[in-house]
């Protein structure tokens, strides 16, 4: 759907282009299987020409996905390892490829047949991003509870905070886009949003929930922002709302933010209790009286600090280090035992410079 690395809003294309980045970087041979307009500093497999969302498309993607699984099945021969981005498209890869397959999943677990698709697919290793998003899966082939990083080093500082509130994300109600209004309309604060509107129910959304609330002045709509754009929006921000009330699998916008100083106000759900420090980086909150009882004390917080921890917590190398390990583990099983393998809490390893990944997306 989109390029590798992402113009913009994107989440899981995002941690691809880091992880691939950095394993080139640390010596390994990498390939990515992803659309042909990617560009990245190793080989690029094309899946199709150009990405899906840059030429209008705005249909069903899971043909699409399929046929990438099919480039990557042909391509694994090759390698050591694929590293699989696809969710659920390439569990018959994992199962009968003649390399071992790895796939971390992005999404949420316990809906659109997935409970069944899982438990009939317990031998496939699979890496979940946070101990939420597995919670419910207990006997699958779990190899790795693995956060994300992001190159966060270079995010703005704004030692002025703003009188708005900052959203970035999707034009969904599982974000809570409707209760971030409602909070903003509460407190008597700007709302600035940095949305993708681009799926058809996206742009029904946008026009029942978001367009109202532009026309009356609560709202102000920046649309799809990169990140020249987007991270200053985060640094300027009173706080950064995310207020879904869905188990959010990692949230990507809550590091990024944080890593500017600026706290997250975000539902006591999903990963961000994980990622949120109440009290510390942010604040839990269960209803819109506790958010907006929140917004009256992040001026409290402590931005320095903020940064400081997220950006150590969420560090590239913290996450390569993790996955390194779990390549080495699956292609090499009888030199390193399970227990060797423990959720975000590896000793950094020396890679292995032969080591030939393919990252399929």
């Amino acid at each position: 759907m989109l390029p590798v690395p992402p113009p913009s809003y994107a989440g899981t294309e995002r941690v691809i282009a880091t992880l691939g980045a950095e394993l080139h970087r640390r010596g390994h041979h990498v390939a990515l299987v992803a659309a042909g307009d990617s560009e990245v500093p190793y080989e690029l497999i094309p899946s199709v020409d150009a990405s899906l969302w840059k030429t209008g498309y705005d249909g069903d993607v899971a043909s699409y996905m399929q046929y990438t699984t099919a480039i990557a099945w042909d391509a694994a021969p090759r390698f050591d390892i694929v590293h699989s981005h696809l969710e659920n498209h390439t569990f018959l890869l994992a199962r009968y490829a003649p390399v071992p397959v790895v796939t971390t999943l992005h999404g949420r677990l316990d809906v659109a047949g997935m409970p069944e698709l899982l438990e009939a697919f317990r031998d496939v290793p699979l890496v979940a991003i946070s101990d939420s998003q597995k919670r419910w899966h207990t006997a699958q082939n779990w190899v790795g509870t693995i956060h994300h990083g992001l190159p966060l080093e270079s995010m703005p500082f704004a030692k002025q905070h703003g009188d708005y509130l900052a959203f970035v994300g999707r034009a969904t109600a599982e974000k809570g886009l409707a209760d971030a209004i409602e909070l903003a309309t509460l407190v008597k604060m700007k709302l600035k949003i940095a949305a993708k509107v681009h799926d058809p129910h996206e742009k029904a959304y946008f026009r029942k929930v978001v367009q109202p609330a532009i026309d009356e002045g609560i709202v102000e709509f920046l649309g799809e922002l990169g990140p020249a754009e987007r991270d200053p929006l985060y640094a300027g921000a009173r706080a950064t709302v995310m207020l879904g009330a869905w188990p959010e699998p990692f949230g990507l916008v809550a590091i990024e933010s944080m890593a500017t100083g600026t706290p997250v106000i975000g539902r006591r759900a999903g990963a961000l209790t994980e990622t949120i420090e109440h009290g510390v980086n942010g604040f839990l909150v269960d209803d819109l009286d506790e958010a907006a009882l929140a917004v009256s004390r992040v001026a409290a917080l402590d931005r320095a600090e903020i940064i400081r921890s997220t950006r150590k917590r969420f560090a590239v190398d913290r996450m390569i280090d993790e996955y390194e390990a779990v390549y080495r583990r699956l292609v090499t099983p009888q030199l390193i035992p399970s227990d060797r393998v423990s959720d975000r809490s590896l000793d950094a390893r020396t890679p292995d410079p032969d080591l030939r990944v393919a990252a399929s997306r």
